[in-house]
């Protein structure tokens, strides 16, 4: 049973899920579940209203703190400068913003948009009074349709939010679109750890322990239970390496934390 549950899904089957089209259907994956392509935001806006009163709190504990490490490094590789306007999509409670803050300088601009309200609320006090809340701007919107015009911003981030989309490439294109010409574009997320014995013991423990953990401190079983399945449908890093540069993103790199348990992609407009 075990076994089962700890596959990684199928390489043709992870591809085609860049485009949100397995097949060529209009489905799409919900964690394992196929469902039609027009289910998943609200599935995901649901999912995320479970978990948002105590998402930051459930993110130290699964991964013991390590995914702050995760975000300061990220937000490091992409070599903000003072004065730059940043756009952190699917931003959620804010923790990749609040590290822009301190690249970008009393003159730089941080944009927090996300479709999920309840997520922007949970982090929205502890963002607004930091030292950076008055360089903050918070707006509620699609990340495959972002409301802003192109070349609006210096650089466009995502941090473990973007397998959350129904079309990956479209988020993409939309980070690509509303870069200026230079302009950087970051992407953390979760990815399939590098040695065997070690992603053996990270299926163990995302299968079984993280349910476990969120029944016991959101809940909900079910919502993480999801997440883990969402990581193993997700396209892999040198996957994702070649959409970002077949949408036009040049200098493309990735690098790999904690044996590859996060992945950090970069690319320039």
């Amino acid at each position: 049973m075990f076994r089962r549950k700890s596959i990684w899904l199928p390489n043709r089957e992870r591809k085609a899920q860049i485009a949100g089209t397995p097949d060529g259907a209009p489905i799409t994956f919900f964690g394992y579940q196929r469902i039609h392509e027009d289910e998943k935001g609200k599935r995901v806006i649901s999912h995320f209203n479970t978990v948002a009163g105590r998402y930051d709190l459930m993110n130290t504990i699964l991964s013991f703190g390590i995914h702050y490490l995760w975000k300061r490094t990220a937000v490091k590789m992409l070599k903000l400068k003072p004065g730059d306007r940043v756009i952190d999509l699917c931003g959620g409670t804010g923790d990749l913003t609040m590290a822009t803050g301190r690249s970008v300088g009393p003159t730089g601009e941080m944009v927090l948009y996300d479709i999920n309200r309840e997520m922007m609320i949970a982090g929205r006090d502890r963002v607004l009074s930091s030292p950076f809340g008055k360089q903050t701007f918070y707006v509620q919107g699609d990340a495959e349709t972002i409301a802003f015009s192109d070349c609006s911003f210096d650089a466009a981030m995502v941090g473990f939010g973007i397998r959350n989309l129904t079309h990956v490439e479209k988020g993409f294109k939309e980070m690509y679109r509303v870069l200026k010409t230079g302009g950087k574009m970051m992407c953390l997320e979760f990815s399939k750890p590098s040695a065997p014995i070690f992603r053996w013991l990270y299926d163990l423990y995302s299968f079984y322990i993280m349910p476990f953990l969120g029944g016991l401190i959101v809940g909900s079983k079910e919502a993480y239970r999801h997440l883990p399945e969402s990581i193993r449908v997700f396209p892999l890093p040198e996957e994702l390496t070649r959409l970002l540069e077949n949408i036009g993103f040049h200098g493309v790199t990735h690098r790999k934390l904690t044996n590859g348990i996060a992945v950090v992609h970069l690319g320039e407009r």
